[in-house]
């Protein structure tokens, strides 16, 4: 059995910990591990092999985070498939199970819910599994424990999904509590990639037809790149609306399994250890009265006095403070810095590159100072700039540089001048990280100023 991992989508609900180029499937929120590894680790115990599904950014961060798991090693296949652009689900899904064979059972789960009962799911992951060997397109229907209205619902009818059911208003939610055959919907699911790929054929012709496409002209080296312009062909829709819905060969198991899709900050509370005023545990924290707080932070001293039921959030560069039970308006905010051209929804003051990671340490006007790490054996894109000129002071680490025609080397203390328009590289040819001081100096800073000439990493 493969599992194939959807990495898209961006958390918006858990801004300031979670942006675009950072989603909270990859922050590292329990034990200092991520739900991405928590996910890879729960499902080696039940698959063979893996299938990534992710945007570029995201795949290297994928990568980086696999090869800190003892438990990457022991499966047989892993598997990427990067998408240019989003199309939701159903297309994420088709994609991955036309690289599967016919007869491959896929065990399909996102790459951000916590499951806490793990001998419960590997029970239910077997009752899927043999109706996937029956050919029926498998559901896990989540026991509910309250009228949730964030969350769609699955009627059932014992092991037949009868319905699909939009998120309802509280008291519809506490009618179907009340009536016991509906379920939260997990948005996992079990089934044979034909079996899977025949109903999508027969149910949306028209996304299948375009995934076909899109699977035909893309590039198949180490991993599955698909062309942007095929991808944008592909109508945008979920599993659900595309398939699930419409399709009688559905099955759905009641799974009591400790689920959260942490989808918001009080749904993040409910997860985190406590002290014993009810506030999460944070070293940086100094309470004093103070109650039934999520305070979340690792940069600087949160002092709180006689607070209780919020949510304060410290990024470094973002302050976040909520009521608990306000959590969902987070979006909101998301939008309003979508709107004012702001960089703060989309990265952290760290942003992860495939080469290693920049750490921004001051921004002003005509001028940028930042933390650069480069990782063994990686080097950056040969780039020119066209709006700044750079200094770079090796902190550590031996730099091979190239500016221009020529190439050296940078040592701890030295540095070198980067002129606004000229070609460069730096390259990490040791054995350690290299770590260096980048001053930008320029009229215009920005992280698009970047022309790349060649890439390793295929941008």
């Amino acid at each position: 059995m493969t599992n194939i991992i959807l990495c898209g989508g961006n958390g918006t609900r858990l801004w300031p910990i979670s942006r675009t180029l950072m989603p909270k499937q990859f922050n590292k929120l329990f034990d200092n591990k991520s739900l991405f590894q928590l996910t890879v680790e729960r499902n080696s115990k039940v698959c063979e092999s893996q299938f990534i599904v992710s945007n570029t950014e995201q795949y290297f961060l994928a990568v980086d985070q696999l090869e800190e798991l003892d438990c990457h090693a022991s499966l047989a296949v892993t598997k990427y498939l990067l998408e240019p652009v989003g199309r939701n689900t159903a297309p994420a899904i088709a994609l991955a199970c036309m690289e599967c064979g016919n007869d491959e059972i896929v065990l399909v789960t996102p790459s951000d819910h916590l499951i806490k009962n793990e001998v419960e799911y590997k029970n239910v992951v077997a009752k899927a599994k043999k109706l996937a060997e029956q050919n029926f397109l498998v559901t896990f229907g989540i026991t509910p424990s309250f009228a949730e209205t964030g969350f769609g619902y699955i009627e059932s009818n014992g092991l037949d999904a009868k319905a699909f059911h939009e998120k309802p208003d509280l008291e519809t939610a506490t009618k179907y509590l009340e009536e016991g055959n509906y379920y939260w919907n997990s948005g996992m699911f079990c089934f044979k990639a034909s079996i899977f790929l025949d109903e999508l054929k027969k149910y949306s012709l028209e996304i299948y037809s375009a995934c076909e496409q899109a699977f035909r002209n893309a590039n198949k080296d180490s991993l599955i790149r698909i062309k942007y312009e095929d991808m944008l062909a592909i109508p945008e829709d979920s599993i659900d609306y595309a398939v699930m819905e419409k399709s009688d060969k559905v099955k759905v198991i009641a799974s009591d399994i400790a689920w959260s899709d942490v989808g918001s900050f009080d749904a993040l509370y409910e997860e985190l250890p406590k002290d014993e005023n009810g506030n999460t545990l944070n070293s940086n924290h100094i309470s004093i009265d103070s109650k039934n707080n999520l305070v979340y932070g690792s940069e600087r001293k949160i002092a709180t006095i006689d607070i209780e039921d919020c949510i304060i959030i410290d990024t470094g560069d973002a302050i976040l403070v909520s009521k608990k039970g306000s959590s969902q308006k987070v979006k909101k905010v998301v939008e309003k810095l979508k709107v004012s051209n702001s960089e703060l929804h989309n990265i952290h003051l760290t942003g992860h590159r495939p080469w290693g990671t920049y750490t921004i340490l001051e921004d002003s006007l005509g001028y940028k100072i930042k933390r650069i790490e480069v990782k063994p054996g990686k080097r950056l894109s040969l780039q020119k700039h066209f709006h700044r000129n750079e200094h770079w002071i090796v902190v550590s680490g031996t730099a091979t540089v190239t500016v221009g025609e020529e190439t050296r080397l940078i040592r701890p203390n030295e540095s070198t001048y980067i002129k606004m328009g000229e070609l460069h590289r730096l390259s990490n040819d040791g054995k350690i990280p290299v770590v260096l001081i980048e001053a930008q100096v320029g009229e215009y800073t920005g992280e698009d100023d970047i022309v790349r000439i060649s890439d390793d990493f295929n941008r």
